[in-house]
């Protein structure tokens, strides 16, 4: 039976998120004027939590005042510096420990995140991991970066929804594979459903208590 573990990313690989610091990342090395525009995105936050706009609205919003459309060309070194540097001070030692157990019992190792599969991926690369789903884009035109999101925010149903996608994509019945699945968010719950093993890996207080209430595992990889 083919084992496959998937696991969120921002704060449950990672000790911080990784979202906005990437968006401020790349504005300092490509366009630091484009930090002036930070008050409009946080308008755009409170637009989002007045429910003007969505969560996935919300993400191209702040792509396109912080970022613009710069060429590919110009954004893949800045994307794999900033891997780079997630991977030498912002990943939590237990995550890597619990991949590295997982790899050596012969699990298939998943990134399923929210985050923009842009550096998400290089990120994933940067600890030889080579299956990631996550928040994509539209095709970039021209070479320039699309600030459109394409299929949906990697979020709560919709992330099940792309692993559902990606396991048939990948010839995977889901009744002859075992899943193991980690987040620290209650919004992953439909994941967490999905899966035969579910870890609440440093989860927040709704997830510690959903987790207890299923009786999934609980896990802190933030201690030590």
């Amino acid at each position: 039976m083919q084992r496959i573990a998937l696991y969120d990313m921002d704060k449950t690989i990672t000790a911080r998120p990784t979202y906005s610091a990437f968006l401020v990342h790349a504005a300092l090395r490509l366009a630091p004027w484009r930090l002036l525009l930070a008050p409009l995105s946080a308008l755009a936050g409170l637009a989002y939590m007045l429910k003007l706009v969505s969560r996935t609205r919300l993400k191209e919003i702040n792509l396109a005042l912080l970022l613009g459309r710069p060429s590919l060309a110009r954004l893949e070194p800045v994307i794999r510096d900033y891997a780079r540097k997630v991977v030498t001070g912002n990943i939590l030692p237990g995550a890597l420990d619990q991949i590295g157990r997982d790899r050596a019992s012969g699990h298939r190792i998943v990134i399923a995140t929210a985050s923009f599969a842009l550096y998400a991926k290089a990120i994933a690369e940067e600890l030889g991991i080579a299956d990631v789903i996550a928040t994509r884009l539209e095709e970039a035109k021209g070479g320039l970066l699309s600030n459109r999101v394409a299929g949906g925010n990697c979020y709560g149903e919709t992330k099940l929804d792309m692993i559902t996608e990606w396991l048939a994509d990948n010839g995977i019945d889901r009744q002859s594979c075992s899943i193991t699945a980690y987040s620290d968010h209650v919004s992953d719950a439909p994941m967490l459903e999905f899966a035969n093993v579910a870890v609440a890996a440093n989860p927040h207080d709704p997830l510690r208590q959903l987790a207890a209430s299923r009786g999934w595992t609980i896990a802190d990889w933030r201690a030590g």
